[in-house]
């Protein structure tokens, strides 16, 4: 048994030996990941960033390892660039939508971490629906636009049987696109986790997760994007704000307002629903 002068000098031994000072002075640190497209035997590259993780602040950690986990396999690695961003590229061979890991790999000055996302792997014959976030919540904000956010805006109960309609949509035909509208200044690696943890909160069928601008240039430029990338199967919008609808509607796409908007926020030749029960039949 150790007397109790024995105990304080190992103790002492231990405090100044270089492992425990490495251990102590790592820095607690927070991973986000953004959400990828691509198809089978096509290259995806998935972003993160690496912050240190304080009460009022968060700083990019760059110069640190992070590896990309599929199955339980590392896949790819990088290291993370002065603002904390890291692109970490993966060929996934089979399709389906693979829920991926980021984490810090052997860091001697930051706490082992990891962040989560999705990696769509999908045909592109296979339909796809974009769908403005806020058409799937309950209540809309004074900007008539709600958003998933920090704080109450997280809480927000989706509309009557949105997840019941959107999931017999998904269920054998489309593949979902879930946009998030989002003020420019905001952290949208901050807002795609968010918006993820609302859509599996209240179990909607799990999709890719973007982040726009609410502005029918920047969302008609997305949609042009796709296209260009050979996803020509994104032909339907379905929204709540005008500026989503015509950004659709601009290039003869179909475009469905949910629920009915006011006559002054109607655009011409969008198609209307009172509830997501009748999204179904127009589409």
């Amino acid at each position: 048994m150790l007397r109790p002068t024995s105990c304080i000098f190992l103790l002492l031994i231990l405090a100044t030996s270089p492992a425990f000072l490495s251990a102590a002075e790592k820095t607690s640190a927070a991973i986000l990941v953004k959400d990828a497209l691509t198809s089978p035997h096509q290259p995806a590259t998935i972003e993160a960033k690496l912050t240190s993780k304080g009460l009022l602040t968060s700083n990019p950690l760059g110069g640190e390892p992070l590896e990309l986990v599929v199955d339980g396999k590392v896949v790819a690695t990088a290291l993370t660039g002065g603002d904390g961003k890291a692109f970490l590229t993966y060929t996934p061979k089979a399709q389906g939508l693979v829920p991926i890991q980021v984490r810090v790999r052997d860091s001697p000055r930051v706490s082992s971490t990891e962040g989560h996302a999705n990696l769509a792997i999908w045909e592109k014959r296979q339909p796809i629906l974009m769908i403005e976030l806020s058409s799937l919540i309950e209540e809309p904000m004074p900007s008539r636009v709600p958003s998933i956010g920090i704080g109450p805006e997280s809480e927000r109960k989706p509309m009557l049987e949105a997840t019941e309609e959107l999931g017999k949509l998904t269920q054998f035909y489309y593949r979902v696109i879930y946009v998030v509208t989002w003020p420019a200044r905001a952290d949208r690696f901050q807002a795609i986790a968010e918006a993820r943890d609302w859509l599996r909160t209240h179990k909607f069928p799990a999709g890719y997760v973007l982040t726009l601008p609410l502005d029918t240039a920047a969302i008609g430029t997305k949609i042009d994007e796709l296209h260009a990338a050979g996803w020509k199967t994104v032909k339907t919008g379905i929204g709540r704000s005008k500026t989503f609808a015509e950004a659709f509607l601009q290039r003869r796409l179909q475009a469905v307002i949910v629920p009915e908007p006011m006559k002054d926020d109607m655009p011409r030749k969008a198609k209307t629903a009172k509830d997501w029960r009748e999204v179904r039949k127009k589409l």
